[in-house]
């Protein structure tokens, strides 16, 4: 089993991740925003369906196809770093949408909701990085049972994860309001949001060529 210090180590970089803005976040965000706190919560679940497929793919043999297939490895994290400075440039380019802000989509059912949660989740690359890259950083062989540390990690950044998100769902519609009552800060935080994604698309481009390890 796992160690505390592997657990808290793992809780608080997923703390970190999940509190940098990136595809998850904003997609939630939105539909808090323009469809109601509901509608933020029912697209978590699809989120944690999407957590519950990375770590089962993750402990059952993806990374060791990324191993054997290094492109592939390579290509995915390329795909993410020019996705989250596409997000950047959204957010900084004058006229660009805040977080925050409202925009007009359309009322989607309970249905969508979770699938378009699944979806953006399964294709978020700070995922994909978390379960091949960061997470086996905390698995100890020496505890034996790697497998069952692999899901013991998967359930903790799950757990904090969906707690972080869950929360800024419910707080989306009061922020949204309060920015709007306030351009100013809307407009920094626009700043803000592009900085950070920005920031995370530069790490993100950095490792691309780093091959996946087993």
């Amino acid at each position: 089993m796992i160690s505390m210090a592997a657990a808290g180590g793992m809780a608080l970089v997923e703390l970190g991740m999940a509190l940098t803005p990136g595809p998850n976040m904003m997609y939630l965000v939105s539909r808090s925003v323009g469809q109601g706190r509901v509608a933020g919560l029912v697209s978590l679940i699809g989120t944690a369906v999407g957590f519950l497929v990375y770590m089962t793919l993750a402990n059952v043999g993806l990374a060791v196809v990324f191993v054997a297939v290094p492109w592939l490895y390579i290509g995915f994290k390329a795909v993410g770093a020019a996705y989250l400075a596409f997000l950047a440039w959204q957010a900084l380019r004058q006229g660009g949408h805040g977080l925050f802000e409202p925009r007009g989509l359309q009322r989607d059912s309970y249905g969508r909701l979770v699938r378009m949660g699944l979806v953006t989740n399964l294709l978020n690359p700070k995922v994909a990085v978390l379960y091949l890259a960061l997470i086996p950083q905390f698995i100890d062989p020496a505890r034996g049972h790697t497998t069952a540390q692999g899901f013991a990690l998967g359930t903790v950044q799950i757990v904090v994860g969906l707690t972080v998100h869950a929360l800024i769902v419910l707080a989306a519609g009061s922020v949204a309001a309060l920015l709007k009552s306030r351009p100013t800060w809307a407009k920094w935080q626009r700043r803000i949001t592009g900085t950070l994604l920005a920031g995370v698309a530069i790490a993100l481009a950095r490792e691309v060529p780093a091959r996946a390890r087993a």
